[in-house]
């Protein structure tokens, strides 16, 4: 594949303010769920730990205004949240991999609740090709343009093993799809306008082993 360089997410807002948004609707929907009229931004980052002016940094770039000494009403601002993210809008998705990690993403229906719809799955497994995994059909990987184009798919989710990683991750650029959804360690190569989000389970666990082990030196002996 020519033109191509290692690229991560690209996103309009800092990342870290995208990646905090979730929180903050996370939270607002359990005040929702309390009736909870109003809360301001101290209090969401007293609710989550955070620090408050950083909160309200957050917040200014969504489309909602709080009131002087009132706070956010929680019901437009989990309303606008959940815009912003695009969690109110279906995302198809297609997912190359579908063993025990895949099965598993294609039975969670958390992740519809958040937008987005696995309509199809991919392997070379022939024992599985055919199967109906919670509603979803099994393809041969070989069909991937075809399903993908079929059912406006634009999200591809790699779960695969990292040896096939790349490969898998060519063919789903090949076969149309704007954004990969990466959860193997490997570093993907993809053209610029590839939207790559990368879930690595195992980064996630070398971390919390680290942490572990420093808070309690006398377990690495």
């Amino acid at each position: 594949m020519a033109d191509t360089r290692i690229v991560s997410s690209h996103d309009v807002l800092p990342e870290p303010t995208l990646s905090r948004l979730p929180w903050y609707l996370a939270y607002v929907s359990l005040l929702k769920v309390r009736r909870v009229a109003y809360v301001s931004s101290t209090a969401i980052a007293r609710g989550i730990h955070l620090d408050a002016s950083m909160v309200a940094k957050d917040l200014s770039f969504v489309n909602v205004r709080g009131k002087t000494r009132i706070g956010y009403e929680v019901v437009e601002l989990e309303r606008e949240l959940r815009s912003f993210l695009g969690f109110d809008r279906q995302h198809n998705a297609v997912i190359a991999g579908v063993g025990s990690l895949g099965a598993a993403l294609i039975a969670d229906s958390g992740l519809q609740r958040y937008g987005l719809d696995i309509v199809a799955g991919f392997d070379v497994e022939r024992s599985i090709i055919g199967t109906i995994i919670s509603g979803v059909p099994v393809f041969d990987i070989t069909q991937v343009a075809e399903v993908r184009a079929d059912m406006q798919a634009e999200i591809g989710v790699i779960a695969v093993p990292v040896e096939q990683a790349q490969a898998v991750a060519d063919t789903l650029i090949d076969a149309g799809v704007s954004a990969l959804w990466n959860f193997t360690p490997c570093r993907l190569l993809a053209p610029e306008n590839i939207v790559i989000q990368n879930t690595s389970i195992y980064a996630h666990l070398a971390v919390m082993y680290n942490r572990i082990n420093a808070n309690n030196p006398d377990l690495t002996r």
